[in-house]
């Protein structure tokens, strides 16, 4: 068990603007300062939306809430913005005074940022950002990481569970039932209940 699995993270849909418009889900995002209002996020450098916010040096974050749908969080977060038009047929969604795009289904709030400063982290740039506007929508609750693993994600499919027969031994009869009546009688051979055999199919 990897240590780093018990961090609390929250689900946010980044949004930016450059010549297109654009999302992606990240978990990295916190308030570091309150005076003044202050966040950090960190993003994958590969990322289509690290571009734009390279460039325009906005952001918005939309914040996740219990009402969120695994669509939407596939539409954010499993393609890449730099083949992909996420906002393609989206119409959940509203543009805030800064001229990008906030989500408005299955999110609670939007927070508009504008980029302070930017640190290289490697795989990630870290952007720290001043807030320029924050708006609550609803007060449904926020969505964790561990939320949407437990109550979003689709499950992996499971092994189809066996089930219990008993076969004749003598004819091949198959009774299907768990456990086999002492008294049955195999109706093709009549063979009664001793020359079965359990087994799982």
């Amino acid at each position: 068990m990897n240590a780093m699995f018990n961090i609390s993270y929250g689900l946010y849909i980044l949004t930016a603007k450059t010549e297109k418009t654009n999302g992606c889900v990240i978990n990295a995002l916190s308030q570091v300062t309150s005076n003044p209002n202050q966040i950090m996020i960190a993003i994958n450098k590969n990322n289509y939306t690290t571009e734009q916010i390279l460039k325009f040096k906005k952001f918005n974050i939309s914040i996740l809430n219990e009402e969120a749908n695994f669509d939407l969080i596939k539409r954010f977060g499993f393609a890449s913005g730099k083949d992909t038009d996420k906002f393609d047929d989206f119409t959940d969604f509203k543009i805030a005074e800064n001229g990008i795009p906030y989500i408005t289904q299955g999110t609670n709030s939007y927070i508009s940022a504008e980029v302070v400063e930017v640190r290289d982290l490697g795989t990630h740039y870290e952007f720290l950002a001043k807030v320029t506007d924050e708006v609550v929508l609803n007060n449904i609750p926020s969505i964790t990481y561990a939320y949407y693993q437990s109550n979003i994600k689709p499950k992996s499919p499971t092994a189809q569970q066996k089930k219990v027969v008993y076969i004749c031994s003598v004819c091949g009869y198959v009774y299907e039932g768990d456990p086999l009546p002492e008294d049955f009688v195999c109706p093709l051979c009549l063979h009664d209940a001793r020359y079965f055999v359990k087994s799982e199919i």
